[in-house]
């Protein structure tokens, strides 16, 4: 059962985040909670922000006016990380989301964390690794991009769902996700073997910032049963799903 955050504050950092995106992180961030607060931080006086100004009335965030103060320079970083240190201290948030592919916002991602507040990270599959990894949980945009169904770019969307998705093969070729995968089994196993796959699922959450959303996957049962590692067994009682490493022996 995924954990609810009953208030979420969503930072959104405009100059490094699609307003295609918007809508997919919206309603991922919704799984877990409420998003109280959503503040879109820019130069709005910019034309490369047009886009973006629809799509705040739409989804009711608020936009934040930053000037650039010196030229190549954005002062936007400074501004967010500012509006986010003070409401960690004000505010009573049970979690933090930052829309970004900047590293530069990874000390308050940290910062963020080291209070026991869950951080949840949006970028581009550009973004820096630091910055993924301080987060509790990162989720590229491209594979939110085009779940809108609003969007222009409706007639790709089939193409774009498959393209993102991961075939058994690609999974089982990545070896961190494999060694990931394998460590959170062994680690929540009984003594046959056989691990809890929520117990799974929260020993990754707290062990890294993965997503399956990232491998094109709704669901870690999903990309679970793609991978074709691990035994599968339910129980119809419980309803719920254990896994157990096909490399096993008693």
């Amino acid at each position: 059962m995924t954990k609810k955050e009953d208030h979420i504050a969503l930072f959104i950092d405009c100059d490094n985040i699609s307003h295609r995106a918007i809508e997919g992180i919206i309603n991922e961030l919704s799984k877990y909670g409420v998003v109280n607060i959503r503040q879109a931080y820019g130069n709005w006086t910019k034309d490369n922000l047009k886009n973006w100004e629809e799509k705040l009335l739409e989804f009711a965030i608020k936009p934040i006016q930053q000037f650039d103060y010196s030229k190549n320079k954005n002062a936007t970083d400074i501004l967010m990380t500012i509006d986010a240190i003070d409401l960690l201290h004000t505010k009573n948030i049970d979690a933090f989301a930052f829309a970004t592919s900047d590293s530069d916002f990874t000390p308050v991602v940290m910062r963020v964390q080291a209070e026991g507040i869950k951080v949840f990270g949006f970028g581009e599959k550009k973004t820096p690794k630091p910055f993924m990894a301080a987060c509790s949980q990162f989720i590229f945009t491209e594979n939110l991009t085009n779940l809108s169904s609003g969007s222009d770019d409706t007639a790709e969307m089939p193409v774009e769902k498959e393209k993102k998705r991961k075939t058994g093969r690609e999974l089982r070729q990545d070896s961190w996700l494999v060694n990931l995968l394998r460590t959170a089994v062994e680690q929540t196993a009984d003594d046959y073997g056989w691990a809890n796959l929520a117990e799974v699922g929260q020993y990754i959450n707290n062990k890294s910032s993965f997503s399956p959303l990232n491998y094109g996957y709704k669901k870690l049962s999903n990309l679970i049963k793609e991978i074709d590692l691990f035994d599968i067994a339910y129980d119809e009682v419980s309803k719920q799903m254990s896994i157990r490493d096909k490399r096993w022996k008693q």
